[in-house]
């Protein structure tokens, strides 16, 4: 598995996910539990691994997600 993304922003987080959810590509978030170790600050930054063959597509799905944010 390779990252794609880690974040604090949970609104991208929860997007990005629902856009991998939509394709054939495998895919796991990590680290979301450890806001309660940490006392639910947010520092912490959650990371979306995905499969390495489907990389190229996550990544891609990610660039349009990007460029729709500054557009």
């Amino acid at each position: 598995m390779k990252e794609l993304i880690r974040t604090n922003d949970p609104v991208l987080l929860s997007y990005l996910e629902h856009m991998l959810g939509q394709t054939d590509i495998g895919f796991v978030v990590l680290d979301l539990y450890t806001s309660s170790v940490e006392g639910s600050l947010g520092m912490l930054p959650r990371r979306i691994m995905v499969v390495e063959e489907g990389f190229n597509d996550a990544r891609q799905i990610l660039d349009d997600l990007q460029q729709d944010e500054i557009s």
